[in-house]
């Protein structure tokens, strides 16, 4: 052992990081009440994920996988940068991880790229330490509970007035009492988008939770429009309704409208999230570990949103990955089943849990407690450019 190595893990010889090996894949999912399948898994941009694999000395390895955002440079950064900067700490030295990462790569606090292969990585470890000691992931980081609520987004925008309300009572049938549906895209504006919120409120009735998100593609004014033509229908929160997440902007917005609003899931470290909650312009911090650097970032961002009375809920997708952070701790609150990124997650996983009655028992095996098809994921896989 150098000295160096030493240094960083003073608690003696352990598992030791041995490689990291990154890939892009793709697949076409089934959207219900549509013919054929649909190119991606969501949005017309996401096309393309990254899966992620860590391995140890000892022949452990953990497993992560994180969405379409600069998917080929995530890999490189993986495997050309992390790799040399970790290798050989231990994988359950979290925190030593991140130090070296901050340091060594990212002194200035910068995200994308970045927070998308930090995110993977850390997923990773913790995958490994879970397995290594025969616990959850959720399990690790504090046992909480053992099964969540969900929610399903199913409101895609190829949907007319009419299909839209008719997916919304499949989903009931399907058992789920909490629906989203994404706004701000429609051509006709925030008032198509009214109408399509009164379509479904009207087709699945008063005692069904219902959200809606914008994805960032709000003005404030068009926002505050939507709100108030909506204001009586009675959402359960109105997701990143505005540009960029403008903390100061939607501190206005919330205090300008009845309806809750959430937001967090796509920012890539502590400092944004704070942001959001110091500026009191949400009501559910949704911190997202496949973006904001992990479980290890989650868990800091859950702490505080715990001491500001603040619930953490779960956007962004990739529900496989982040039951464990609502699970694990005390303020975890509502999952996410994004139709696109659950099929994603059950072709990869096949002993992936899926919601019963809008409920998702989590799996009691160690880690992320899923295993990989290798046949999927070498038929998913994309080639090298």
């Amino acid at each position: 052992m150098t000295h160096a190595i030493a240094a960083e893990t003073p608690w003696g010889r352990g598992m030791r990081i041995k490689d990291i090996r990154a890939s892009v894949h793709t697949t076409s999912i089934e959207v219900p009440l549509l013919s054929g399948k649909v190119a991606g898994y969501g949005r017309e941009e996401q096309r393309e994920f990254v899966f992620c694999e860590v391995e140890t000395d000892e022949g452990l390895t953990g497993v992560a996988l994180t969405g379409h955002f600069l998917a080929r440079a995530v890999v490189a950064a993986l495997e050309r940068h992390f790799l040399p900067v970790v290798r050989d700490l231990d994988p359950r030295d979290t925190e030593a991880v991140h130090q070296r990462i901050w340091r060594a790569l990212n002194p200035r606090a910068m995200t994308g790229v970045v927070s998308s292969a930090l995110s993977l990585l850390d997923i990773a470890l913790w995958d490994i330490a879970g397995r290594h000691a025969g616990r959850s992931v959720a399990g690790l980081l504090g046992g909480a509970r053992t099964e969540l609520p969900t929610y399903v987004t199913f409101g895609f925008p190829s949907y007319d007035r009419e299909l839209l309300a008719a997916a919304a009572r499949l989903q009931l049938d399907c058992g789920f009492r909490a629906l989203k549906l994404v706004v701000g895209v429609d051509e006709g504006g925030w008032r198509e988008d009214a109408a399509r919120v009164r379509a479904v409120r009207e087709a699945v009735g008063d005692d069904v939770d219902l959200m809606i998100d914008a994805n960032y593609l709000f003005s404030p004014t068009d926002a505050k429009l939507l709100c108030r033509a909506v204001e009586d229908c009675g959402l359960t929160w109105f997701e990143e309704p505005l540009h960029q997440n403008d903390a100061r902007a939607m501190a206005d917005l919330r205090a300008h409208t009845g309806i809750p609003l959430a937001a967090g899931q796509m920012e890539g470290h502590r400092w944004r999230l704070r942001e959001l909650v110091e500026h009191q312009a949400v009501d559910v911090l949704q911190p997202n570990a496949c973006y904001c650097g992990g479980f290890t970032e989650a868990r800091k961002a859950a702490h505080l949103a715990q001491a500001y009375n603040l619930p953490v809920a779960h956007g962004g997708g990739w529900p496989l990955v982040n039951m464990h952070t609502l699970a694990g701790l005390m303020n975890g609150w509502i999952l996410e089943w994004h139709l696109g990124m659950a099929q994603v997650g059950e072709l990869l996983f096949p002993d992936a849990p899926r919601p019963r009655d809008g409920r998702l028992a989590l799996p009691d095996a160690p880690g992320l407690g899923l295993s990989v098809d290798r046949d999927a994921l070498r038929d998913t896989l994309l080639p090298d450019l």
